[in-house]
């Protein structure tokens, strides 16, 4: 769900079958979804887009911004309620079952690939050593952008115990070739909201070079600042 819409998507309970799955189940009471490309078109079954979604309850507006309302909202092509843009990026399935990969800003766009990161940091978060870690893009003259991953390690541990050589090992077996990092570093903390979420932006305010202090998978070498 969102503050904007309330409930979007439920798993009853009674499908049994998809306990634990990782899916975010069906259509809420009173929504109806739609995934839908860059420039609006349905995308079939196993494709990723952002979800729209309409239906009663939603909120009419943003109070005095007319530029987010024109942002958020999309006229239905069918005469019905309009379309509210979530920024999240999903897929559903041959069932129907929809799942979520990530935010729309949350994108990193390598060599004209897209790469969730929060598909990346799952991975990652699969060490045993990982307490928590944020993929974020890099500007790359060759390649547009590439992956960099900051890494905080479990309570007591240092890099030595997970070096930057073992989660690159890790990574490329749970990502395909694009996906994988070419940049690690560590950190003891990271940045949290008041709702406790990764502010990911601080790690990159008044960075200029955010190779810098940075282990290079391409080269083998940390890079100095």
């Amino acid at each position: 769900g969102m503050t904007e819409i309330g409930l979007g998507t439920l798993m009853p309970a009674s499908f049994e079958a998809m306990y634990d799955s990782g899916s975010v189940g069906i259509d809420g009471p009173f929504r109806e979804t739609t995934i839908r490309d860059e420039v609006g078109g349905v995308v079939p079954a196993g494709q990723r887009g952002e979800l729209w979604v309409r239906g009663r309850g939603l909120l009419k507006g943003y109070w005095n911004r007319p530029d987010a309302d024109a942002e958020a909202f999309r006229v239905a092509d069918d005469g019905g309620h309009r379309w509210f843009r979530t920024g999240d990026l999903f897929e559903a399935d041959e069932n129907g079952f929809l799942w979520l990969v990530g935010r729309l800003k949350d994108m990193i766009r390598r060599s004209s690939e897209n790469i969730a990161a929060r598909e990346v940091e799952a991975v990652i978060r699969e060490l045993p050593q990982v307490e928590d870690c944020a993929a974020v893009p890099v500007p790359d003259v060759k390649r547009g952008e590439e992956v960099k991953i900051y890494v905080q390690l479990k309570p007591g541990l240092l890099p030595a115990d997970l070096p930057p050589e073992a989660i690159l090992a890790h990574a490329r077996k749970g990502l395909a070739a694009f996906k994988v990092p070419r940049f690690y570093a560590y950190v003891e903390s990271f940045p949290r909201s008041v709702s406790n979420k990764n502010e990911k932006r601080n790690l990159l305010t008044g960075v200029d070079d955010l190779r810098a202090d940075a282990w290079d998978a391409e080269t083998l070498k940390s890079l100095s600042r």
